[in-house]
Parts: structure tokens; C-alpha cells; sequence
């Protein structure tokens, strides 16, 4: 939806509200100037919206007595699907610019449904309860992500303004490979024109944005979710942990994701079940606990706190599960 698009439908929904609006207080609420006021209310009326005109000195706008919205027809199941999709897009942090879009949206297809369904919803969303916390996740503009979108499908490079994890501005040009939503936010992955190389970056810290003219190919086998998580497994930070653990891909893989570690198996220790475990982390306090719940054999390589961790940790267990005995 472009933004022309959106502000028409804004108004719309201005005018819905009743009464007369006038133009400077409508050009002011959509940040557009009267005469672009007067051109959206011409595209209502193309699309069937009845939209009075009023002139004088207090004139302006409003919707036709007795106009109504017509009930979006939905079943049962493609309303659920729709506002259960609102929801869990608000709640997984990928709703773009603040969680309002999302209320908003929520509320505008609740009003058009009809009212036995709308009920209904309502109860659902009244009562229901998740497991899992909301995340709170710094959203890209939606602009930047529906432009990069289309420079994504139709290959064409685009030129960035971007501040990476330390501060340092800069202006990249990119060969958009595709966008892939993780914990919460939103990435860019794409490939360095100057040298072919791969790089990821984070939509919110994207503070300019120009596409460019040209085309590329992306590579027939690039996967965007995977390169992202190697991405952010491979990302330079205080401590470059290096653990082996007797218990094979598998069951290693399904206590560190691949945004958390990086696995391999080189030929000396597969034989025997080794899998070599790759971090990098900030801190280093979560990573004995982690390591506690493989709950097979490991051998701690670096860095050497990390051991004394690992051993605190261990004698803290001890106290807890004998903490009943010292008490008879």
C-alpha cells in the first residue's frame, strides 16, 4: 500500500467519525496541505464513497447522512485468522513503527464485521492468555520495509544510510536478497556489489533509503533465514567461547539454536559423537546453565572463566540439592 493510499484511507476513516471536518483540520491531521485534502476527497468519490462538500467559510467535508461502511464478509474461521494475525504479529514485535498499527488495525476490522462475529471476537480477545511474554522489539519504519520488499522482488539495488552495533554511520549500497523477521525484529540480507560478500543488517538501524537503478541475480540456492542465523551466530562480541559436547547435532541443536551457536563436527571427533560448539556472547553468566541443560559430557576449550563458571555453578547445585539433609 503506498502512502498516498493510506493517507485516503485515513481520511475515510476521519469522515467516519461524523460530522462536518474541515480542510485545514483534516490537512493537518493527515500532514498533507488543503490541496492535497481536496484531492484525496475526489479519490473517495471515484470510489463510490459519498462525500458532501460543503463551502463557505466553515466548510469542508463529511460522509452523506445514513452512509455506512458495508459489513466486511467474512466466515468465522477467515475473521479468527485475520485478528489472531493482527495479534501475534503485535505480540512477536514485528508490528512496524509502534504497536498503535496493529490496535488499530484490530479495531478497524472489528467495527466492519458483523456484530454476532464481532462478539465473539471481542470474548476471545477479552479472555485469551499466551505462555509466551510479548516482545518489546524496536520496529522498522514501515516504509523501509515495504521498500525494501519491492526492491527485493524485483531485484534492484538500493542505496543505504545505516548505523551498525557500535555507533558508526555510514552509506552502504545493497543487492537486497531478501528480508527475514527473528526474535523480534526485522533483518536485511543482501550482497556487497563492490565484492559479492554477504552481509545482514538490522531494519530499524536503516536511517535513509534510496532504490537504484540496475538488476541482479540472486543465487539459485541462497537462503535468507539461514544466512541470517549463521549471521548473527558468527557476530563478534566480548567472548569467543569454544565447547566440545559428546551428544551429536541433533540433540545439541535442540538446546542452542542456530541464532545462539554455531555447530560442527570435524573427522577426528565424529567417530566418537563430539560436536565442536561455537559462541559469542557479551556475558558470560547464561552459558553454564545452557551447557547444564544439554545434560551430556563437555569439555570447556575457552575462555578459562568460562570453567570457573561452570564450576560455581556446579557447587551451588550441590548446596541446593543437599540444602534438606543439612537441616535433619
Amino acid at each position: 500500500m503506498t502512502t498516498s493510499t493510506a493517507r485516503v484511507l485515513a481520511l475515510l476513516e476521519i469522515l467516519q467519525g461524523g460530522g462536518l471536518r474541515t480542510v485545514p483540520d483534516l490537512a493537518a491531521r493527515l500532514g498533507v496541505d488543503e490541496r492535497t485534502v481536496r484531492r484525496y476527497a475526489g479519490h473517495l468519490l471515484e470510489l463510490g464513497v459519498p462525500v458532501d462538500s460543503v463551502r463557505g467559510r466553515y466548510g469542508g467535508y463529511r460522509l452523506a447522512p445514513g452512509y455506512r461502511m458495508p459489513p466486511l464478509m467474512l466466515t468465522d474461521e477467515e475473521a479468527l485468522a485475520v485478528v489472531l494475525g493482527l495479534l501475534a504479529g503485535r505480540r512477536a514485535g514485528l508490528v512496524t513503527t509502534s504497536t498503535a498499527a496493529g490496535e488499530s488495525a484490530t479495531a478497524k476490522l472489528l467495527r466492519v464485521l458483523p456484530a454476532a462475529l464481532r462478539r465473539r471476537l471481542d470474548a476471545l480477545l477479552d479472555t485469551a492468555d499466551f505462555t509466551a511474554r510479548s516482545r518489546a522489539a524496536v520496529a522498522p519504519e514501515t516504509e523501509v520495509l515495504l521498500e525494501l520488499a519491492e526492491a527485493a522482488l524485483h531485484r534492484r539495488p538500493v542505496a543505504v544510510a545505516y548505523t551498525d552495533r557500535k555507533g558508526r554511520a555510514s552509506d552502504r549500497t545493497v543487492l537486497p536478497y531478501g528480508l527475514v523477521a527473528h526474535a523480534g525484529r526485522w533483518y536485511l540480507t543482501g550482497a556487497d556489489p563492490a565484492d559479492g560478500a554477504v552481509r545482514t543488517f538490522r531494519l530499524d538501524r536503516i536511517t535513509g533509503l534510496r532504490v537504484e537503478s540496475g538488476s541482479f541475480d540472486v543465487p539459485a540456492d541462497f537462503d535468507p533465514a539461514a544466512t541470517v542465523l549463521d549471521s548473527l551466530a558468527s557476530t563478534p562480541w566480548t567472548h569467543e567461547v569454544a565447547v566440545r559436547i559428546q551428544g551429536g547435532i541433533p540433540h545439541v541443536r535442540a538446546r542452542l539454536p542456530p541464532g545462539i551457536a554455531t555447530l560442527s563436527t570435524p573427522a577426528d571427533a565424529a567417530e566418537d559423537g563430539w560436536v565442536h560448539v561455537r559462541i559469542r556472547a557479551e556475558r558470560l553468566e547464561w552459558i553454564p546453565a545452557v551447557l547444564a541443560a544439554v545434560d551430556r559430557p563437555f569439555v570447556v576449550e575457552r575462555p578459562a572463566a568460562l570453567r570457573d563458571l561452570v564450576r560455581a555453578l556446579a557447587r551451588r547445585l550441590d548446596e541446593y540439592a543437599t540444602a534438606d539433609d543439612d537441616s535433619d
